[in-house]
């Protein structure tokens, strides 16, 4: 754990926001759902590159991160998952996980670089995503 990384203080993401924890990581839904699905899988140790990772490690998070995909390529009905590992604003090993859907505004382009507003879903939607995405990981 780092003091200053946003992921270890818990700053990042938002608790509430919280899908399931697996063994190596944690699932969180964006808080911005204008890409319906899009999800963080954030290591629960701080690593800030997949090499600081043992061998274990890394074949054991790509296996959690697959398993997120699977889950969400089900539950959105994904045409193509996106998986990016930045860690340019929060250095911290984490994977954004994105179901990219028919009728996508802009499917050649990262989420990021779509301009948008923000998507904020009421309270009880968000939930029911959260509920049928742990559904599909059989939680």
């Amino acid at each position: 754990m780092t003091a200053d990384c946003p992921a270890c203080s818990g700053a990042w993401p938002r608790a509430d926001t919280l899908v399931t924890r697996l063994s190596l990581s944690s699932a969180y839904l964006n808080e911005d759902q204008f890409f319906p699905g899009w999800t963080f899988l954030v290591l629960r140790r701080h690593a800030t590159e997949l090499y600081g990772l043992t061998a274990a490690e890394r074949a054991a998070l790509i296996e959690e991160v697959s398993a997120v995909a699977r889950a969400l390529a089900g539950v959105f009905g994904a045409v193509k998952m996106n998986y990016e590992l930045l860690g340019n604003q929060v250095a911290h090993v984490h994977w954004h996980i994105v179901p990219r859907l028919a009728g996508d505004p802009s499917p050649r382009l990262p989420v990021w670089t779509v301009p948008h507003e923000p998507r904020r879903l009421p309270e009880p939607e968000f939930a029911e995503r959260i509920a049928a995405i742990r559904a599909a990981l059989g939680r």
